[in-house]
């Protein structure tokens, strides 16, 4: 067996470096005959899952220079999420070039697999603040796969790490604030409000906390888009049919597209007054 290309050695090669043999050996369709569209379909959706990959890596890095009281720099990595999205997005209408008749001829092979089971969208969605435990009932075959989402639920997210960062930069929160926001505590959601009003009433003299702020609206309103983009192609390629996953398709997408992962920094826009 020969010895392993060594990362800054002479012998690597740009095939060794990004694994691509490998890589292009991922792309096995199930329909028999193997159908045209079928690579199309997977390809698109492994891209997704590589692009999720770099996603979760970059909302890591902001929450722990969140944690460290570091704005400008969270920003930096809140913004590169956000160009991913803007890639995303169009992305998936690609998708549009295939004749809902031609996916129909290798859909059923998919079933029961389905995009619920895309368990880096859900630890995306988790990281921004958006935790649904029931969405762990989708993975209870791969116990691996939900321990890792298990511990991104009981974890810190971007909405945690963004109050104790205006916490620590002297503003009236107390600890626990998103949690408390998510059970619906008024009094608390009324103090992040209150909280908010001046970052956004003096930009210039809350740059960072503003920048910062800003970008994560950004990235919630792209996390939005993707999803209605989504619906309006699945709604174009298969219709009202149910998913392969089970749900009702079409109307459970749509009913996702009104998420929001920092509702109260949307509304703090309505608060705001000369």
């Amino acid at each position: 067996m020969s010895e392993p290309r060594v990362y800054g050695s002479s012998e690597m090669t740009y095939n060794d470096y990004l694994k691509v043999p490998e890589l292009l050996s991922l792309q096995q369709r199930q329909s028999e005959p193997p159908h045209h569209d079928e690579m199309l379909f997977i390809i698109i959706h492994q891209a997704y899952e590589l692009w999720f990959k770099l996603v979760i890596h970059e909302l890591d890095c902001a929450m722990a220079h969140m944690q460290k009281g570091e704005a400008l720099r969270a920003r930096h990595f809140i913004h590169r999420c956000v160009e991913v999205f803007k890639v995303l997005v169009p992305q998936i209408h690609i998708l549009e070039t295939m004749q809902p008749v031609e996916f129909l001829q290798f859909r059923d092979r998919l079933a029961p697999a389905s995009g619920f089971q895309s368990m880096q969208f859900r630890e995306v969605e988790f990281m921004s603040g958006l935790k649904e435990p029931r969405y762990l009932q989708f993975f209870k075959n791969r116990p691996d796969l939900q321990a890792i989402l298990q511990a991104r639920l009981e974890g810190p997210d971007l909405r945690s790490r963004y109050y104790d960062l205006l916490r620590s930069f002297g503003f009236d929160l107390p600890e626990g604030a998103s949690d408390m926001e998510r059970s619906g505590d008024e009094a608390v959601c009324e103090k992040i409000l209150t909280a908010l009003i001046p970052v956004y009433r003096d930009p210039q003299a809350n740059l960072p906390l503003y920048l910062l702020t800003e970008s994560l609206v950004e990235l919630d309103q792209y996390l939005g888009l993707w999803r209605e983009h989504h619906v309006r192609v699945v709604e174009r390629v298969i219709g009202f049919k149910k998913g392969t996953g089970g749900s009702s398709g079409v109307d459970y997408l749509r009913a996702t597209t009104t998420k929001k992962s920092f509702p109260l920094v949307w509304e703090v826009r309505t608060r705001l007054s000369l």
